[in-house]
This record gives C-alpha cells, sequence and structure tokens, in this order.
C-alpha cells in the first residue's frame, strides 16, 4: 500500500512509461511462455519418436540374436561334425575331406541366415582345424578356443567379447565338467550392428552407443569420444539408480544434446542415443531468434517512445514545472516560447501573461508597502518615544540640580535639541551618511551622559560620501542600549565601525551584552532571512532591514551574529554604487 501511494508521487513521464510496459511486457511475456511451451512439447514429441525408434531397432536386435542362440543348438548337434570331432583323427583322408564340405555348407548356410552373422566356425580339437564357412584352417588357435568355451548359460549371457570382436557360441558337450569336443562359434558383424544403431540418428547428426555394464566394450555409431564418455557416464547414473529407459539433456562442449537410453537385459546393455538439439529443434530456435528480435524491436520502440515522450511532453512540462518553481523563488521570467500552437504553447502563453499581471500586481503592492513605510516612518519621526523623553528631561534635573555639572546639563540640552531637530524634521527619506553618523554619535553622547563611564564607546566617524535611507543606524545602537548594555552589571563595551569592500560599504555595531543565546540569535537571524513582504513588526532591526532591501535589494541589509566582544554583532551592508 505504501508502494502504491508512492507511486502516485511519481513523474508524469514515470507512470506513462510504468503504463506502457505494464502493457508490453505481458505480452512479451505470453509470447515467451507459448514459445517455451511449444519447444517443450515438440522436444516431447521428437524424444518420444526417438523412445521408439530405439526400442524398435533394440527389440530387432533382441529378436536376431535370440533367433541365432535358438538355431544354434541344430548346427552343433550335427552328425557330420559329431564324427569328425570323435573319428576323424582314424578316418581315411577322403572321407574326412566330404565330411568337412559338409559341415562348410551347414556353416555357409548359417552365416546367409543373417545379415548381423559376419562368420561362422566349427573348432575341432581331434583333428586340430578351424573350419569355417567358406574354408578351413589348417590348424586351432589356442586362445581363441579357450575364449570360446562358454561359462555359464547361453541364454542369459550369449554374448563373447574377445579382442574387439562379439561372438555366441556353444560347445559340445554342453557340460563344463570335461573339454568340449568341438565349438560351434558365430561372430557377429560389428560393423553392421553399429550401422544400425546409426539408422536411429542419422537424419539427425547424432551419435548412438550400445555400452556394456559389466565389461569394457561399446558399439559406437560415431567418433566423438568426449561424447562417448558423457554418455557412458549417463548411463552408469541410470544403472545405478535402477532407471531403465527415458530421456534428458546433457551438455558437452558447450552445446546441449538430447539423450535417449534403454536398457537391455539380452545385451545387459544400455543403447544411448544424443542428438543435439539444434538439429532437431531447428525450426523452434528460429522462432526463438524471431521472439529475441522482436524483444530487440520491442526495446528499440520503447526506447523511441520514451525520447519521444521526453522531447515532446516531458521536457516542456518539466521546462513550465521550473518556471513555476522560479515563480515561488521570487524569479518571475518569462517562458521563452519555442512551440506551435500546440497544448503546451498555450500553456507558456497563459505562464507568460500570468508572470506578467504578477509584476503588475506586484510592482503596485511594492509601491503600496513603500508608501506604507514612508508613512511609518513619519509617523515615527513624528511621535516622541515617551520613555525616552522622560528619562532625558529625568538625567536634565539632576544635571541642573548639580552645582558642578551646569556644563553638561548645557551640553546635554544642546544633545536633545540636536536629537528631536533629526527626528522630527520633515525632508526627504535619503540623506548623506556622514549626517547619518553625526545623529548616531548625537545619540551616543546623550547615553553617555545618561549611563557615565559604565559603558565605554568606540565610535569610528569615518565614512564615505553616499546617501542612504533616514535612521539605519541610531535605531541600531538604540536596541544595543535597551537590550544589551542597560541593565549590564559589568562593564559595558560598544563598538561603531566601518569598512568598504568592493562596491559595498558595512558598518557594524558590536556590544559585550550577555542577553542573548545562540539559539536566539540563531532565531533573530532567521526572522531577518524571511522575504522582505511578509508582514511582521515594522520598528527595530527588522524595519531597519527590509527597509534597505527594499533600497538596494535582497543581498544588502542587516545580519546578526556573535560579537568577538561576547555580545551582538549587527552587520548593517550598503550598496555604493
Amino acid at each position: 500500500m505504501r508502494k502504491l501511494l508512492h507511486f502516485r508521487d511519481f513523474s508524469i513521464f514515470k507512470k506513462i512509461m510504468a503504463a506502457f510496459l505494464a502493457a508490453l511486457l505481458p505480452l512479451m511475456l505470453i509470447t515467451w511462455i507459448i514459445n517455451e511451451q511449444g519447444t517443450a512439447s515438440i522436444r516431447k514429441e521428437i524424444s518420444e519418436s526417438m523412445m521408439n525408434t530405439t526400442r524398435f531397432y533394440i527389440d530387432s536386435l533382441d529378436q536376431e540374436v535370440d533367433r541365432i542362440c535358438r538355431y544354434l543348438p541344430n548346427y552343433v548337434m550335427d552328425t557330420d561334425l559329431m564324427e569328425v570331432a570323435t573319428t576323424g583323427d582314424v578316418m581315411s583322408a577322403y572321407e574326412r575331406s566330404n565330411m568337412i564340405l559338409e559341415i562348410q555348407q551347414r556353416l555357409h548356410l548359417m552365416k546367409d541366415s543373417s545379415p548381423f552373422i559376419q562368420e561362422a566356425r566349427a573348432y575341432v580339437p581331434l583333428i586340430e582345424r578351424t573350419i569355417l564357412s567358406s574354408g578351413f584352417e589348417t590348424n586351432v588357435d589356442d586362445q581363441e578356443y579357450v575364449a570360446m568355451q562358454q561359462s555359464a548359460n547361453m541364454y542369459d549371457q550369449p554374448f563373447i567379447y574377445w579382442q574387439n570382436r562379439l561372438f555366441i557360441s556353444m560347445q559340445y558337450p554342453v557340460s563344463t565338467a570335461r573339454a568340449p569336443l568341438f565349438i560351434v562359434s558365430i561372430e557377429l558383424s560389428t560393423n553392421k550392428i553399429v550401422e544400425k544403431l546409426a539408422q536411429i540418428t542419422s537424419s539427425r547428426e547424432g551419435q548412438t552407443a550400445m555400452l556394456r555394464m559389466d565389461e569394457p566394450w561399446s558399439l559406437v555409431s560415431g567418433s566423438n569420444t568426449g561424447l562417448l564418455e558423457a554418455m557412458k557416464q549417463l548411463a552408469t547414473e541410470k544403472q545405478e539408480l535402477q532407471v531403465q529407459e527415458g530421456y534428458e539433456t546433457i551438455n558437452f562442449d558447450g552445446q546441449r544434446y538430447l539423450t535417449i537410453y534403454h536398457y537391455s537385459e539380452l545385451w545387459n546393455s544400455y543403447l544411448v542415443s544424443s542428438v543435439p538439439e539444434s538439429t532437431i529443434l531447428g525450426p523452434i530456435q528460429k522462432y526463438r531468434i524471431w521472439f529475441w528480435c522482436a524483444a530487440v524491436l520491442a526495446v528499440c520502440i520503447v526506447l523511441f517512445f520514451s525520447y519521444s515522450l521526453r522531447r515532446l511532453i516531458y521536457r516542456p512540462l518539466m521546462r513550465l514545472i521550473h518556471s513555476f518553481r522560479r515563480v515561488q523563488q521570487n524569479k518571475l521570467e518569462f517562458i521563452a516560447i519555442d512551440r506551435g500552437e500546440d497544448e503546451f504553447g498555450y500553456l507558456y502563453h497563459a505562464f507568460n501573461n500570468t508572470v506578467r499581471s504578477l509584476k503588475t500586481l506586484i510592482e503596485e503592492n511594492y509601491e503600496q508597502q513603500i508608501r506604507s513605510q514612508r508613512s511609518e516612518l513619519k509617523r515615527l519621526q513624528s511621535q516622541i518615544n515617551p520613555h525616552f523623553l522622560y528619562n532625558c528631561f529625568f538625567v536634565l534635573c539632576r544635571l541642573i540640580k548639580s552645582d558642578h555639572q551646569k556644563e553638561k546639563a548645557y551640553q546635554f540640552c544642546l544633545y536633545i535639541g540636536q536629537y528631536f531637530q533629526f527626528i522630527t524634521r520633515n525632508t526627504e527619506d535619503d540623506i548623506s551618511l556622514s549626517v547619518e553618523m553625526e545623529h548616531s554619535r548625537t545619540y551616543v553622547e546623550m547615553q553617555r551622559i545618561c549611563y557615565g563611564d559604565r559603558i565605554e564607546v568606540e565610535f569610528d566617524a569615518r565614512v564615505p560620501d553616499m546617501t542612504v535611507p533616514r535612521l539605519i543606524l541610531q535605531p541600531i545602537i538604540e536596541n544595543a542600549y535597551v537590550h544589551a548594555l542597560g541593565n549590564l552589571r559589568s562593564q559595558g563595551m560598544l563598538r561603531v565601525y566601518g569598512e568598504q569592500l568592493d562596491d559595498s560599504f558595512v558598518l557594524y555595531v558590536e556590544d559585550n551584552g550577555d542577553g542573548l543565546s545562540d539559539a536566539e540569535i540563531q532565531q533573530l537571524a532567521g526572522r531577518l532571512a524571511k522575504p522582505h513582504y511578509t508582514f511582521e513588526e515594522t520598528t527595530g532591526l527588522i524595519n531597519v532591514h527590509r527597509r534597505l532591501q527594499l533600497r538596494y535589494g535582497e543581498e544588502y541589509g542587516i545580519k546578526v551574529s556573535r560579537s568577538e566582544l561576547g555580545g551582538l554583532q549587527v552587520t548593517i551592508q550598503l550598496r555604493m554604487s
């Protein structure tokens, strides 16, 4: 809820962009979801299709091997082969040759019975010959002969893998308690099996492998050894998990491969097929590329829309807002109209007309305020502070009664006359700074007679030749006597001096009073910093400050701070030009 309320404070530009993105992003998200779901659906269908193909080929191989295993005993029980294996050494050469030819014909028929049979052999130790389907060897390879002897049930484990060759063999007699009389073996063509496996992924540029799990051999329809290792690792993991078939994606060499695996109990092997996803999902990848192109285009549209919105709406609006802020800062400046007759052109014209009217009203208000302040000044000049007048007469009486202070009483009478002559005379509002300083000096001399030696005054009356508003220094000095020095129990100190800074002349009035804290000085400085047209009291420091700002500008007037003497320092900045 707080975030929603905070959103209400956003700029119009941000709100429009948020609304635009709120409409665009869901559409892009829906498109992306449709693309991904389509990809997943097609990937699933292709995976299931490859799984069915794998099942078909592995079933074909299983049936072919099962047929060979079931027909092999018919050849083993051949009477000619038994006779040669038992009495071949006592037969005549002619009889033995005729029987071998008969055996060769039957071995040839066996070889031709399946495209996966590369050669059919019969090992006869008695005559020390290995009979082939198309010829016969003169001796028996002892190592091969030993390797062809089955140590388990042929139907459970029919395959013998020896020197990168694959065999199915059967011996006679079947019992392994005694040495066999002969062995018939079928050498399977690994090339034909590999060609059969290659048909699973031939149209998809993949690789298929028959991976034996209990022996270190495999039949592979490709040459990518790195991918083969990844396939072996997958088969090992699935064997440990006892998962017989399925499909998943493996990563190899920075490329994703859709991998189908199926376990064959007959072969005790996993048939694993890996196909690059880029091959099977090629069309979908194109759609995905188009989607990202559309996304990039959408970003470009957003950027163009943002630029257009910022240039056509946001910048003119911010320009208008900045102009209103300048008006709040009392800077009544017109907007340069660089628009046509559109809405912002109308607003600019209306704003300039408003500023023009405000200037007129403010000028009239200033003129009225100046007249009011002049009237107030004349009223102050025409009135005499009763308390001050009472004090003056009281001091004068005290001086007259004293026989040895008649001269001081005379001088005090002169000071009173000069003071009230300056206050009550009706002349122009502007006087020379030297006259203002002289009047202030007269006031100080009167206070010196009243307070005696209790207050020490340092007064530097050297000032440049310039005109200033009337009564800008004497009220400040009077404020020091009334609020800081009058009730001070210790020795009072008042210092009045000036200095010239560039095109300004600055007067300083300092005292050592202890009646103001730092917080009160800061508060007084804050009141002086308020705009000059706020309505507050029109006497004292603020009256002088406002009149000076009205005369010279806002950067001039009165500032207050802590004096080096410990009391208040009043700085009066005047413009010389």
